[in-house]
């Protein structure tokens, strides 16, 4: 099988023969102190899901190296404030200050429709010169969005009881997506995408039941886009997300990638067969101080509690404190498992 049609089939539970799947994930922080390491990665084990991008024919309002250290300026003009090289920082004077209660700035936002300047068949020529799963060029983040236009700590108040310029505004923000994912769903792509990060380490940032009342309807919007143009749909979060795992497989989300070992994987073997679990081997404490038999083992047991002829994609992120040796051992015991 082409990687398109591997990874088609493990997310349809119908890879009976052949290997999982894979996909790295790096920044900077590692890659440039590994470069040797990272070529190896990449060579001896190819990664069968990328991104697609196309140029814009409208300039954003981005500015700056978001991984560099100093100031970036994201497409919605928030400002990243970073003291460390090769990650990204944060946003330390949000638009939305702590002095605006009623949210009066929203109006002000940048909304960057610039991102739907894209050519449809610049993405479809790139998509035609790959065999690998290609994911769109996009990525939805709105309660992340939301954070970096008003801060973490104003947000999670303010979801309490929202003011009107808030939802207003949560509105215009949801529609941009949406007709993002929209033009996106028009191109030749095999998936689209979204993310949030939701989970502390044992729990959902906010109330599940606030969760419930404003993002999953946002969710079944992206959901619905994707498949009623026959597209799967991916989502990233990270943290202890158990909470709203069964509210994804309902909306009917094809893939998530989410830190299964802060779960605990005997707490998402209900789910197996349900949603493709894409990665991950655990950041935290396997890839920076993990032995061999250790990542051996971790890999061992994803695959034997959470594999159903597919459902599991061999994906890691190689950041901060990873070995790269650790990464290379994780993929070749996913290579091991289903050597064909």
């Amino acid at each position: 099988m082409t990687s398109r049609e591997l990874v088609l089939a493990t997310l349809e539970h119908r890879n009976f023969t052949d290997r999982v799947p894979r996909q790295l994930w790096s920044l900077p922080v590692a890659t440039d102190r590994y470069p040797a390491e990272t070529a190896k990665l990449i060579a001896d084990f190819p990664a069968d899901i990328i991104n697609i991008g196309a140029p814009l024919s409208e300039p954003t309002i981005m500015k700056g190296n978001p991984y560099a250290i100093g100031e970036y300026t994201d497409e919605f003009g928030c400002v990243f404030t970073n003291i460390q090289e090769g990650v990204i920082g944060e946003v330390k004077h949000p638009q939305i200050g702590d002095d605006d209660l009623d949210w009066d700035g929203a109006d002000h936002i940048h909304i960057p429709e610039e991102f739907l300047s894209f050519q449809i068949d610049d993405v479809n020529r790139a998509y035609a010169n790959t065999d690998q799963f290609c994911i769109c060029g996009c990525n939805p983040r709105p309660f992340e969005q939301l954070q970096f236009i008003r801060g973490t700590t104003n947000l999670y108040m303010d979801l309490m009881d929202p003011p009107p310029k808030m939802l207003e505004f949560m509105k215009k923000l949801h529609d941009f997506y949406c007709r993002q994912l929209e033009k996106w769903a028009k191109t030749d792509v095999d998936a689209l995408s979204f993310m949030d990060d939701w989970g502390s380490q044992r729990k959902l940032l906010i109330n599940p039941a606030l969760w419930v009342e404003y993002f999953k309807p946002m969710y079944k919007d992206y959901i619905d886009i994707a498949h009623s143009h026959g597209k799967k749909i991916f989502m990233h979060s990270d943290g202890n997300i158990l909470e709203i795992y069964p509210h994804l497989i309902e909306l009917g989300l094809d893939a998530v990638n989410s830190q299964l070992f802060c779960m605990g994987i005997d707490n998402l073997v209900p789910y197996r067969g349900k949603i493709t679990f894409w990665g991950e081997i655990d950041r935290q404490h396997l890839l920076p101080f993990a032995t061999p038999a250790e990542i051996d083992a971790a890999v061992r047991e994803v695959y034997a509690k959470l594999w159903d002829n597919g459902g599991c994609i061999a994906q890691l992120e190689f950041g901060p404190g990873a070995k790269p040796e650790n990464a290379y051992r994780a993929y070749q015991t996913w290579q091991q498992l289903r050597p064909y």
